[in-house]
């Protein structure tokens, strides 16, 4: 093939290539189809506008984008949105640290953010600190803003299993989230007269007789009533000592657990016996009805509780036909088994055992029968100023008054003091903060709470459908057209509460007729962290930036001398392993950068990244400019297909064969539950270096054939390089308004197929035989061959094996 002279330069052809589909208008959505199946969204989940986009988000932009771009080339109109998570607690921290306003700061971020995506083409941390000062968080009693998402709860468990296109692991995570249990409300009067109790909700209701004590939740109501006078001191001790522990730390399974008897007893709703109260870190106000009826026996949180603080284990279930331990057991039986020690309930089992007890219990009035869920409603009030104002007005005479459709939206006053410090700013903005009431017109306040971050994000997907119209959110037509979301890209840090509320926003608007689809996303695609190289001392745990690594083979802390850690772990500022998409792309390209991040990975994995890896996807696109610039200089154009000669040579045919291999390869790793970018990259470098040194030996229509195909093959995944040569060789328009190829089911038959064969289990040697051999036919070439005569040492094997088209194992 003829040499040309010719340099890939992505650093010149890129730009080149952004404008150019400007022009064409390919960056437009086009109008939908009236057929939703013609039609094709593309999401990723939008990024909070910091100013600097990181791999992480290159890796979700990069996979949303080859999905788009390769649904657009299977004819489908796409929309492919992209937005910005502006409202939230970071960007005001960033205001108040820099002494501008969030909006001006968010603007600028997005505008910055806006210029690096077209070259790559709950509030309070888990230690009980605020994100704002990092002092410990407070917790007291507010009046605030709630949406009701446990009136879907049952919908939002079940049609999880409609979910086939989402991850797994996401579905179990928000099956346990939701957390639907089914079992009993137990009733342990606190007086005589029945007329005052505390309600437990329990899975069990079969190990009730072995209940040793009650537990209730530090913050419940009736821990005042119960404490006695010499334990009031200990008990508000042990509630202050709660104010800076989170909820999360307080239910985790590796901390100990802790408490504090109320001096206190109820009655048990069975025996009538009394039973101690305590109060506890592991019963959560919120969850349940905050009370716990410790059964140590037959849980191993009571279990490790009572031993701990000396309180009595009585077993009630145990092994069908066993007799109890004499004794106290040496670990808890969770299991369901054989009733004892339970009155008239002795002999029974398992589930007919705790239907027998609730239906007691509801017969002498002390429990009945109830589902619960561990969802709770969805907190949304926010004490702070950046977010979406609240639309609701306070007046004395009226109460809580919507604002007016007519005064919507409710914007929020500029030039407020955000002190960070008195609570929210919108307090203090009194011209903003003093209206007069809708429906009396006497003076009133505005709500000063805004909402949480989430709801933006919650219905987000719904915007971009329609994002022009300014009379409503979004038309009935747009929704029909594009929702659900075909594919969904992001993070699985958002797998509970953001995919949750999305679901939840779908369901509700669907119940008032407003939406037509039950749920919002089709397919999930969770991807994996972006991980650099990262340096820290042992000693004193402090990162170290690589740029101050003289010897990155032996590296030292250039402060002690300290040998240091080299590991790899998710890019972070603090860390120093970060890596700048700007200069990446600025030294390989934006195509390069978008090779790498597939090709290292599969996407729902971490990505380790490695400079070395980077330069050799630079080589391979620069090995295929070699391999279409040798084309176009031995006259190989692309404008009109050329026939394909009646007779192919072998070369020809082995040339096709690779060809459509790739073309079925690539098309199955694109489409489907898994996608593997990782593979369909693997298969174009399969192409290329079966192409390489083959375009000479073949005919223009096969060569013709074959640099279209990997060209539209390449296309979505180095758009600007697979355009330019697409160009280069005379092919019309651009790449990206071609159709994707179709395979040719008659260029991957084989007149021969290669057989393994094994002796003694081991493989040596194969068998180049007619891909038609029957399964007797090829026993025989098997025996027949010098390899079987070599290793038979001219013995007739006791035992073959055939497994057709693929191996003959002869066992002696």
């Amino acid at each position: 093939m003829a040499s040309s002279e010719s340099r890939y330069s992505p650093t010149s052809l890129e730009p080149k290539w952004q404008q150019r589909w400007q022009e064409l208008g390919l960056d437009q959505t086009p109008e939908p189809s009236a057929e939703r199946a013609e039609n094709f969204y593309a999401l990723s989940m939008f990024p909070y506008p910091s100013g600097n986009l990181h791999m992480g988000h290159v890796r979700n932009y990069v996979i949303t984008d080859v999905i788009a771009r390769l649904m657009r080339l299977k004819g489908k109109r796409v929309l492919h949105p992209m937005g910005w998570d502006a409202f939230g607690l970071p960007a005001e921290n960033a205001a108040i640290e820099r002494g501008v306003d969030p909006a001006d700061w968010t603007d600028r971020n997005i505008a910055q953010m806006r210029e690096q995506l077209q070259r790559a083409n709950e509030q309070v941390d888990a230690d009980g600190r605020s994100w704002r000062s990092g002092a410990l968080v407070e917790k007291r009693k507010l009046r605030q803003w709630f949406l009701k998402i446990t009136a879907v709860a049952d919908e939002l468990l079940d049609d999880l299993e409609q979910l086939k296109g989402w991850p797994e692991r996401v579905r179990t995570m928000q099956a346990n989230w939701i957390g639907r249990s089914s079992g009993a409300t137990l009733r342990f009067a606190i007086e005589a007269d029945g007329k005052q109790a505390i309600e437990v909700f329990t899975t069990r209701p079969d190990t009730v007789f072995g209940v040793s004590y009650v537990v209730l939740a530090p913050e419940h109501d009736l821990v005042d009533q119960l404490t006695s006078a010499d334990q009031r001191q200990a008990v508000e001790a042990f509630r202050q000592s709660l104010q800076s522990i989170s909820e999360q730390d307080r239910v985790a399974d590796d901390r100990p657990k802790r408490g504090v008897a109320t001096g206190g007893t109820v009655q048990h709703p069975f025996t009538g016996q009394a039973v101690p109260v305590w109060i506890a870190d592991y019963v959560l106000p919120d969850y349940g009805t905050g009370a716990v009826m410790g059964v140590p026996a037959h849980d191993s949180r009571d279990f490790a509780f009572a031993k701990q603080y000396d309180l009595p284990i009585t077993t009630v279930v145990v092994e069908p036909g066993q007799a109890p331990d004499s004794g106290e057991p040496s670990e808890a039986f969770t299991g369901l088994g054989e009733l004892v020690g339970s009155a008239e309930f002795d002999g029974l089992q398992g589930e007919e055992a705790k239907t027998a007890i609730i239906q007691a219990a509801e017969q002498r009035g002390v429990g009945a029968a109830k589902i619960t869920f561990r969802l709770r409603d969805w907190l949304i009030s926010r004490q702070r100023y950046w977010g979406c104002p609240i639309p609701v007005i306070h007046c004395d005479d009226c109460g809580v008054v919507p604002v007016p459709e007519s005064d919507l939206p409710v914007e929020l006053p500029r030039d407020v003091d955000l002190s960070g410090s008195g609570g929210s700013p919108l307090e203090r903005a009194t011209e903003w903060k003093q209206v007069l009431c809708p429906k009396c017109g006497k003076p009133a306040t505005r709500e000063t709470d805004t909402m949480d971050t989430f709801m933006c994000s919650s219905w987000y997907y719904l915007r971009y459908t329609d994002a022009s119209n300014d009379t409503a959110p979004f038309s009935p037509a747009s929704i029909d057209a594009w929702m659900p979301v075909d594919q969904y890209v992001g993070g699985v840090e958002h797998a509970i509460l953001h995919l949750l509320y999305s679901r939840f926003f779908t369901k509700v608007l669907q119940q008032r007729k407003l939406v037509s689809c039950s749920e919002p996303f089709q397919n999930l695609l969770t991807q994996g962290m972006v991980q650099g190289v990262t340096y820290r001392n042992p000693k004193t745990r402090k990162y170290i930036a690589p740029s101050a690594v003289s010897d990155a083979s032996q590296p030292t802390d250039p402060d002690d001398g300290e040998a240091l850690e080299v590991f790899f772990e998710k890019m972070s500022k603090s860390k120093y392993n970060g890596v700048d998409p700007g200069a990446v792309v600025d030294r390989y390209g934006a195509d390069t950068a978008r090779m790498f991040i597939l090709f290292k990975a599969p996407p729902e994995k971490d990505l380790e990244w490695d400079d070395a890896d980077v330069e050799g996807q630079f080589r391979f696109l620069q090995r295929i400019w070699r391999l279409c610039d040798g084309a176009k200089a031995s006259g190989l154009q692309l404008q009109s297909p050329l026939p394909l000669p009646a007779e192919l040579t072998p070369a020809e045919t082995d040339l096709r064969r690779a060809v459509h291999t790739a073309i079925e390869a690539v098309s199955d790793d694109l489409q489907g539950d898994e996608l593997q970018f990782n593979t369909a990259v693997s298969e174009l470098m399969k192409l290329s270096n079966a192409m390489g040194g083959q375009l000479d030996a073949v005919s223009a229509p096969v060569a013709q054939e074959a640099v279209r195909s990997l060209l539209l093959l390449l296309a979505p995944f180095a758009p600007h390089l697979a355009d330019e040569l697409w160009e280069q060789l005379q092919g019309s328009g651009s790449i990206h308004q071609q159709r994707w190829p179709d395979v040719d089911a008659s260029a991957l038959v084989r007149d021969t197929i290669t057989v393994v064969l094994q002796v003694k289990g081991k493989v040596r040697g194969n068998l180049e035989v007619p891909a038609a051999i029957s399964k007797d036919e090829l026993e025989q070439v098997a025996l027949a061959s010098d390899v079987a005569k070599k290793w038979l040492e001219g013995n007739a094997p006791k035992r073959v094996i055939v497994v057709p088209g693929k191996l003959v194992n002869l066992v002696p």
